[in-house]
């Protein structure tokens, strides 16, 4: 039975289970260091899938143009709906007729660090997310050093922006996404497992 307070709900109710191989799932920790994923994702639009665990979820945004490592870009990243934490290993087919249809590789994963700071208090990530703004130190297999995301506009057309910040990790020369278009889990890229079919 669901509770009525299940974070994962939406994302339960979106999927039909016996058809799309995505894990079904359930709300709790991974471990010490919370864990990030962002998933390549190639729906009706190629996109990225940035999922930040917080609350024993993964909290998604889909970044259409995917992150930047140029601290001059700003990314739109607009929320989606909570995953749950084994999602993060998560490479497939999503099979035509079902809710993201399309295939997905887990483009970069690793574990972040909170750096959401408030009159010199650490802010938790949960209320920094309620709040509207979040920093945090990604240690991705490609992704490395800090990041904020910024609400800009609330409501039911909620966005936010991501942004590098400026630090030793901040490269305005390479675009990461071309440089690195494989899985940092497979080695595969999009291509490759859509042509496998899983």
């Amino acid at each position: 039975m669901v509770k009525e307070d299940d974070p994962l709900r939406e994302y339960r109710d979106k999927r039909d289970f016996g058809l799309t191989p995505e894990p079904l799932g359930a709300q709790g920790e991974k471990g010490d260091d919370p864990i990030f994923v962002i998933q390549k994702h190639s729906a009706s639009r190629l996109h990225y899938d940035l999922r930040l665990e917080i609350g024993g979820v993964l909290k998604s945004w889909a970044v259409p143009k995917g992150p930047s490592t140029n601290p001059k870009d700003k990314r739109l990243a607009v929320p989606t709906e909570d995953h749950p934490i084994g999602y993060e290993s998560f490479e497939g087919v999503i099979p035509e007729g079902q809710y993201g249809a399309g295939t997905v590789i887990a483009w970069d994963i690793g574990s972040y660090r909170n750096l959401t700071v408030k009159d010199g208090e650490q802010i938790p990530m949960e209320l920094a997310i309620r709040h509207g703004y979040a920093a945090f130190r990604l240690e991705g297999r490609k992704l490395k050093g800090s990041y904020s995301l910024t609400r800009f506009r609330g409501g039911k057309d909620e966005s936010w922006l991501l942004t590098k910040k400026a630090d030793e990790y901040a490269d305005s020369t390479r675009d990461i996404l071309v440089a690195e278009p494989y899985s940092a889990l497979s080695g595969r890229t999009v291509e490759e497992i859509a042509a496998e079919g899983h």
